[in-house]
C-alpha cells in the first residue's frame, strides 16, 4: 500500500516536472495550469518547517551548550 502511494507521489512530481517545461515553452491553457499548482506545491513544500531529526530534549544539544 505504501509503495502505491509512493509510485502515485512520485508519478505526480514528474507529471508536474513535465508541465513546468510544457509550460515554459508556450503549452495548452491546462498545462500552464498545471504548471502553476505544481510550482505552489514546491513553495508550499519549501516553507514547511524542517524537522533535523536530532532529539530537543537532549542536554547535550541545549541552547546553553552544556
Amino acid at each position: 500500500m505504501v509503495l502505491i502511494l509512493l509510485v502515485g507521489v512520485l508519478v505526480l512530481a514528474v507529471g508536474g516536472c513535465v508541465c513546468v517545461v510544457w509550460a515554459s515553452r508556450g503549452g495548452p491553457r491546462w498545462v500552464r495550469g498545471a504548471a502553476r499548482a505544481t510550482l505552489l506545491a514546491g513553495e508550499g513544500v519549501r516553507r514547511l518547517p524542517r524537522n533535523s531529526g536530532r532529539n530537543s530534549s537532549s542536554g547535550a544539544d541545549g541552547p546553553d551548550g552544556d
